[in-house]
């Protein structure tokens, strides 16, 4: 009894050691599996740690700038304009834009209805737009708006905790002077990049670095800084003009637009010395800061632009040349009591005074078509080509103003019978308003043409001097003894028996010349017999020259002649130029007070 009790219980034992060790076994095993499966656990977290921050980390980072940061490229900060005297054409003012995260926007619709009249656009163009953009970031909803429009958006946000909109700070381009001297300044675009005038010329100077805007937002879209960088100005242009001669040449002529009716006007003032611009206007006009509510005839500057038949002013081009070259004397006379001449077939070319026996000086004085036709057809087809060239026609001035066109000028090879006392009275050939000033003003400053300009230096933010422009020669034109004579012939049109009585001055003696052109009408290929072009085109004092100025009036109604029409708008520009700029009286006296036989 005793051995089987003993036996149970060894067996008891035995069994019992042998479910401890297989109790420990499966302890074991699960630990195992368990730490291998721990150990597996933390080898996946670790090779995608690896991943993450190793073989993506840009990417990542990339994401992460995109959802909580975004960087916006502002358009550079631009130079100031200034006139001669440094007074501010141009400037920049900052005003706010209107942005909007598309991705964050819950009801595109409802906010579209919200923002649509405060900015002035349709609901549907800014649900069209939001909804094309929904994955990006950052779109413009409306940029560089006024003030007013500013606050009116500002208060919706704080209203309605917008947070998928916001404003940013912009630099917009500023014509403080409004409409004066537009057709020089030109515009920019929303992006401030030049499109017309020396805005346009001299973007690559005045355009400053890009400037980057740096908005950080957190996850929950609100806005926590706004950093930048790059915000480096251009540089600035100071101009030719002046800004006192600008308005008095502007007011005249919107005067003479007034009077006359025009469809057009241009002035432009030169010193015949330098070729620098003074003044430069056209009419109609426009304001630089609207430049989309003009029409594209409004924003053309036609002093460079336009080419016209100048008729009379062109005669002093045959006078010089047959001058120059020694083929005719100041005394000489011509007989010219026809009243008119044939040349070449067709209609003969009249006069429109009969006027008798007359010497070369009277020829130009009184403006005889027969006279100068004679004179062109005595310096010959060649020599006449030549002169023309000489003078600058058929070829651009140069200016540093865009949209210059070459005018008009056949080859000799291709004139007709009839070309050569054409353009002797100045017909079959097209001139702008600057090459003709040119050609006077070689005539005034002893037969040098010169190299029109309108800047006269950049200048960097820090005041220094990046390019200085000065006076260029681009020929001669004429002898000084030539060009003395023409002064003294220009003179007498402006006194009694001339064609341009009504330019004449008080206490100082002024030289130029009388056109009056018809204008070709584009239906019929022939001339227009009630649209004309009237033209003055003079220099004063005329014996030391201080400026030159040419008038242009299309289409004048009530008057046709250039001695009605233009010269006196050329008298009021050039009596409160003087003063202006106190260029003394020669004489006291009165040069012209009655007025006969204007043309």
């Amino acid at each position: 009894m005793s051995y089987k009790r003993a036996r149970k219980t060894d067996i008891r034992k035995l069994w019992d050691e042998e479910i401890i060790k297989s109790h420990d076994m499966n302890i074991r095993k699960r630990a195992a599996i368990l730490t291998a499966i721990i150990l597996f656990g933390f080898c996946v977290i670790f090779l995608r740690l690896v991943d993450l921050m190793v073989f993506k980390h840009e990417t990542l980072i990339q994401k992460a700038q995109q959802q909580y940061q975004k960087v916006i490229t502002l358009m550079p900060h631009r130079g100031m304009i200034w006139d001669r005297g440094m007074r501010e054409l141009a400037i920049n003012i900052e005003t706010d834009s209107l942005y909007a995260v598309p991705s964050d926007v819950n009801d595109v619709n409802t906010l579209s209805k919200e923002l649509a009249p405060l900015i002035r656009v349709s609901a549907s163009r800014l649900i069209s737009k939001l909804s094309s953009e929904r994955k990006k970031s950052f779109v413009w909803l409306a940029r560089k708006i006024d003030e007013e429009t500013s606050l009116k958006v500002g208060s919706l946000k704080n209203k309605l905790k917008l947070k998928e909109i916001g404003l940013l700070t912009e630099t917009k381009r500023y014509y403080p002077k409004g409409q004066l001297a537009s057709h020089i300044l030109g515009y920019t675009d929303i992006d401030n990049k030049g499109l017309e005038g020396v805005e346009l010329r001299y973007d690559k100077y005045i355009n400053g670095e890009k400037k980057n805007i740096l908005i950080t937002r957190d996850a929950r879209g609100v806005n926590l800084s706004q950093g930048s960088e790059g915000d480096i100005p251009g540089n600035n242009l100071l101009l030719t003009i002046d800004e006192g001669l600008q308005n008095i040449v502007e007011r005249e002529i919107e005067k003479a637009m007034e009077t006359w009716r025009a469809s057009a006007a241009v002035a432009i003032m030169m010193n015949p010395m330098t070729g620098e611009i003074l003044a430069m206007a056209n009419r109609p006009t426009y304001d630089p800061n609207s430049p989309a509510e003009a029409d594209v005839h409004e924003r053309r500057n036609r002093a460079v632009t336009d080419f016209y038949e100048p008729g009379s002013t062109f005669k002093v081009i045959a006078a010089a040349g047959v001058m120059d070259e020694g083929l005719v004397r100041l005394d000489e006379k011509f007989d010219v009591s026809k009243g008119f001449i044939n040349v070449g077939g067709g209609k003969p070319i009249r006069d429109v005074h009969r006027y008798g026996v007359l010497s070369f000086k009277e020829c130009v004085q009184k403006s005889s078509n027969v006279c100068l036709v004679q004179v062109g057809m005595r310096l010959g087809e060649k020599d006449f080509y030549k002169y023309v060239k000489k003078f600058g026609f058929g070829e651009k001035t140069g200016i540093d103003l865009p949209g210059e066109v070459n005018g008009f000028l056949r080859d000799p090879k291709n004139w007709s019978g009839r070309s050569l006392a054409s353009l002797s009275i100045g017909q079959e050939i097209g001139v702008t308003p600057l090459q003709l000033l040119r050609a006077y003003s070689s005539i005034a400053n002893g037969g040098n043409l010169m190299r029109p300009y309108i800047i006269s230096e950049i200048i960097s933010p820090s005041g220094e001097i990046v390019k200085r422009f000065t006076p260029a020669i681009e020929r001669r034109v004429i002898s000084e003894d030539t060009a003395r004579v023409m002064r003294d012939i220009l003179k007498t049109v402006v006194e009694v028996g001339g064609t341009a009585e009504k330019a004449s001055i008080k206490g100082n003696l002024v030289a130029g010349k009388t056109g009056t052109a018809q204008i070709i009408d584009t239906k019929t290929g022939r001339y227009s017999s009630n649209d004309y072009v009237s033209s003055f085109v003079g220099f004063v004092p005329a014996d030391n020259p201080r400026i030159a100025l040419i008038v242009v009036i299309y289409k004048p109604r009530g008057a046709t002649y250039g001695g009605v029409v233009a010269a006196p708008v050329f008298k009021n520009i050039v009596e409160h130029t003087l003063t202006y700029l106190n260029v003394p009286m020669d004489t006291e006296e009165n040069y012209v007070i009655l007025v006969s036989n204007p043309r």
